[in-house]
């Protein structure tokens, strides 16, 4: 499986929508569309995991990045619809309580 990223623009949020597997493959790419985003436009983040099926570690240090790369920038960044699966490898990694994640 691959990965699909769909992008919502609005003011202040900019809505991201990965949609299949964030992994070593696919990973850079997220990164790299979310980071030309950051360099863009100043805006607050939103990643909505409704569609994600699967991370793995270098997905999550993809994220990682982006988050000191939001921090850097004053700019916010929230995951939210993780599937149940998911938001367990972030509890078991701790990173639950760096991200915001919402339900």
């Amino acid at each position: 499986m691959s990965l699909e990223i769909e992008k919502r623009i609005q003011d202040t949020i900019i809505e991201i929508k990965p949609i299949g597997e964030v992994d070593i493959y696919t990973s850079p790419e997220l990164k790299n569309q979310i980071f030309a985003l950051i360099e863009e436009r100043s805006a607050d983040i939103i990643i909505d995991g409704e569609s994600l099926e699967y991370i793995d570690s270098t997905g999550l240090g993809a994220l990682m990045s982006i988050y000191k790369k939001m921090q850097e920038n004053s700019l916010n960044l929230k995951i939210i619809n993780l599937k149940p699966n998911i938001y367990k490898l972030f509890d078991i990694t701790g990173l639950n309580k760096v991200f915001n994640i919402r339900e």
